[in-house]
Formats: structure tokens, sequence, C-alpha cells
């Protein structure tokens, strides 16, 4: 089964090693018809320190790091914007 890709803001990188990306998803109400955009956080890990605060990263499903750590950050992702 592949690996879900999903793409978002950093919002924090105050802990070593981890930060939170704030994903956001856009999708038609069922019955409203109407386009609602819902959002969710996740706590990747980021080996190297690199990304800050309101970087557009890309993270990558992975095997369970900590407590809340199930994602890691594509570090391709910086090189394709550069």
């Amino acid at each position: 089964m592949p690996k879900r890709i999903l793409q978002g803001k950093v919002v924090s990188d105050k802990n070593e090693q981890t930060v939170t990306v704030l994903v956001e998803r856009r999708f038609k109400h069922p019955l409203l018809h109407k386009t609602v955009r819902s959002s969710k956080k996740y706590r990747a890990h980021d080996a190297l320190n690199q990304f800050k605060v309101g970087d557009t990263v890309r993270i990558v499903e992975c095997a369970p790091i900590s407590k809340t750590k199930r994602w890691t950050v594509l570090v391709d992702a910086v090189e394709a914007q550069a």
C-alpha cells in the first residue's frame, strides 16, 4: 500500500527535531453544495531542524517515531522550490 503524502504549512518548530504542520483540505458539502475548508495538524519528524515557521512542506507517512509523530518531512520538497 502506498504511503500518503500531504502538503501543508509549518506552524510550530519549537520542539527538537519536530515540526507541526497544518494541512488544509477543501471539499464540497454533500447537502449544502458549498465549498468547506477543513484543517488538521500533524507532527512530523525534521531530523536536521531545517524547517521554520511559515515554510511549505510535504510530509509522508512512516512508522511511529514517538507517541504523536507518525510523519516525516520530505527533504526533496525544499530542493524543488529552490
